[in-house]
C-alpha cells in the first residue's frame, strides 16, 4: 500500500441543474488554458459528461462510482488516472447526498470521504439570499467526514444580488464564498433526451470551452479554489490498480467509436488489452476497411440520431450480420444493441438495422431504464458466469418491441433492479453475440475481460 499527494477538489451541487458541470467544466478548461496538468473525474455512471471533461482537460476523464467499485478499488483508478496530474477534480452528479437510498449510499458524499477530498458546492441562487446562507449551514453540519470547503453562487441576478448573498453567508456561516457567477443565457452546452449533446455530434466545443474558461476567471477566485484543493492531505491505502503483469495480445478485438456509438469506459479497454486482446477502433459510417478480428465489441452510443446514415451503410449491417452468424464474438451495450435489432424507430420514422436480433426499438418520450442494475446470469453464455450476478446501469430512452412472448426468447440475465429488454429479462443471446440495455465497468465485472478474450482465442482457433 501506498500514500499520494495530489490537489483534489469534488465539485458538486444542491441537486442536478445547479450549474456543477458549468463550474466543473469551467475550472478544468481554466486551468488547462494556464498550462496546469488537470486529471479529470466524474462521479456515478456517465459518459457524456466524462466526454466533455475529457475534452476540456485534453486527457481521458474517469468515472468513480460506489456502487461498482469498494473504496480501495476506487482509490486505486483516483491514483491511477491522476499520474502525472497538478491537480484533480471530481465531478459530482446529483445533490451532494443524494444516494441510493436514505442513508445516502453511493452518492457524492461518500465519494468524497473515500477519496479524503473538500467540496466545492454549485449553489442556484434563483430568487434567494438569506436562506442560502441557512442551506449552507445544514449542509456543512448534515454528515461527518464531508468537508465543505466553499461555494460557487450561480444564476445570480445582479451586483446587489450577488453582494446581499456573500454577507449573509459571510455573517452566518464559515463557507467561503469563491465565486459568483451571473445568470447565464442562452445555456452554454446545448442538451437533448439523454442530458447534454455529445460533442462528437457539433462543431465548436473549444469556443464553448474558452467561453466556460472565461466566465470562471472572471467571476471566481481561483487562485482560492486552487488553495482549497491543495488543502487536500494525503491519500493513503492506495494498492495498484492492475496488480497483474499484462498478458501478449493473442487475438484482435474491434471496437466502434464513431459519432453513433461511443460510450466505453477507458478501464473496459484498458482491461481487454491487459487480458491479451489487441485492440483496434472501428466505425460503422465510413468505408474504411476492416482488418481480420476475432471478437467485437459495440459499446453505446446515439444510432437513433444517426439513424438514417447507419440504415443506408446496409453493407456494414450485412458485414456485422455476417460475423455473428460466423459464431464470431460480439458484445453489444444499449446503443449497440439497437444497431443489432431489427429496426430503430424516432420521431415516426422506422430505420433499418444490422437484423442480428429478431427485436426492434421504438424511441420513447421518457426514460423507458434509467438507474442502477443488478441482474443475475441464468443461461450460459461465453461472458458472464452462469448463477453470477452482475452489476452495472442503464440510461434509454429506447424500449425493446418482439412479436415473440419474453419468455420464450434467449435471455441470460433475470432482472433484480432495473428495467432491461423485456418482461425483466435482459441480455439477448444468439450464437456467440450477447446483447443488452446493461452497460457494465470492467472492475465492477473482474471476469468479463478475461471471458471476451478467451470466446476470442476459442473462434480464432475453431
Amino acid at each position: 500500500m501506498n500514500s499520494i499527494f495530489i490537489p483534489r477538489l469534488v465539485v458538486t451541487g444542491l441537486s442536478g441543474g445547479a450549474g456543477k458541470t458549468i463550474n466543473s467544466l469551467g475550472l478544468v478548461r481554466a486551468w488547462t488554458e494556464a498550462g496546469r496538468s488537470v486529471a479529470p473525474f466524474k462521479k456515478g455512471p456517465d459518459y457524456i459528461d466524462a466526454s466533455w471533461l475529457g475534452l476540456a482537460a485534453g486527457r481521458p476523464a474517469a468515472n468513480l462510482d460506489p456502487y461498482f467499485m469498494e473504496p480501495a478499488t476506487i482509490r486505486s483508478l483516483f491514483a491511477h488516472r491522476a499520474q502525472g496530474g497538478d491537480i484533480a477534480v471530481i465531478e459530482g452528479n446529483r445533490g451532494l447526498f443524494d444516494g441510493m437510498d436514505v442513508d445516502g449510499s453511493c452518492s457524492t458524499a461518500e465519494l468524497a470521504r473515500i477519496l479524503d477530498a473538500p467540496v466545492l458546492l454549485s449553489m442556484d441562487c434563483t430568487k434567494m439570499t438569506r436562506t442560502a446562507a441557512a442551506i449552507l449551514s445544514g449542509i456543512a453540519g448534515f454528515e461527518d467526514g464531508v468537508r465543505l470547503g466553499g461555494v460557487i453562487l450561480n444564476r445570480t441576478a445582479s451586483d446587489r444580488h450577488r453582494s446581499i448573498l456573500t454577507r449573509a453567508i459571510e455573517q452566518y456561516t464559515d463557507v467561503p464564498v469563491l465565486g459568483a457567477l451571473p445568470k447565464i443565457s442562452p445555456d452554454p452546452i446545448p442538451e437533448r433526451h439523454m442530458g447534454l449533446i455529445s460533442n462528437r455530434e457539433f462543431d465548436g466545443q473549444d469556443g464553448i470551452l474558452a467561453n466556460l474558461a472565461r466566465i470562471m476567471r472572471e467571476n471566481c477566485d481561483l487562485d482560492r479554489i486552487w488553495d482549497l484543493a491543495s488543502s487536500a492531505g494525503e491519500l493513503s491505502g492506495v494498492a495498484p490498480l492492475w496488480p497483474q503483469a499484462p498478458k501478449p495480445a493473442e487475438v484482435t478485438i474491434g471496437y466502434v467509436r464513431d459519432a453513433a456509438l461511443w460510450f466505453y469506459y477507458e478501464e473496459n479497454l484498458e482491461a481487454l488489452a491487459r487480458a491479451g486482446a489487441h485492440l483496434v477502433e472501428l466505425s460503422l459510417l465510413d468505408n474504411a476497411p476492416w482488418p481480420e478480428i476475432h471478437g467485437l465489441y459495440l459499446g453505446g452510443g446515439f444510432p437513433e440520431t444517426l439513424a438514417e446514415e447507419l440504415a443506408a451503410r446496409a453493407d456494414m449491417g450485412e458485414r456485422v450480420r455476417s460475423l455473428s452468424e460466423a459464431g464470431l464474438p460480439i458484445y453489444a451495450e444499449c446503443g449497440g444493441f439497437m444497431f443489432l435489432t431489427e429496426s430503430v424507430t424516432w420521431n415516426g420514422k422506422t430505420w433499418p438495422m444490422a437484423g442480428v436480433l429478431p427485436v426492434r426499438t421504438d424511441l420513447c418520450a421518457r426514460p423507458h431504464g434509467l438507474g442502477y442494475v443488478r441482474a443475475q446470469v441464468v443461461a450460459e453464455n461465453p461472458y458472464h458466469p452462469l448463477g453470477s450476478t452482475l452489476i452495472g446501469h442503464e440510461f434509454h430512452y429506447s424500449q425493446c418491441l418482439s412479436n415473440t412472448p419474453a419468455g420464450s426468447l434467449p435471455m441470460a440475465l433475470r432482472m433484480e433492479r432495473g428495467t432491461g429488454m423485456l418482461a425483466g429479462f435482459d441480455g439477448f443471446m444468439v450464437r456467440n453475440t450477447f446483447a443488452c440495455y446493461t452497460h457494465i465497468h470492467a472492475l465492477g465485472t473482474p471476469w468479463w475481460a478475461e471471458n471476451f478474450v478467451q470466446a476470442a482465442k476459442s473462434w480464432k482457433e475453431g
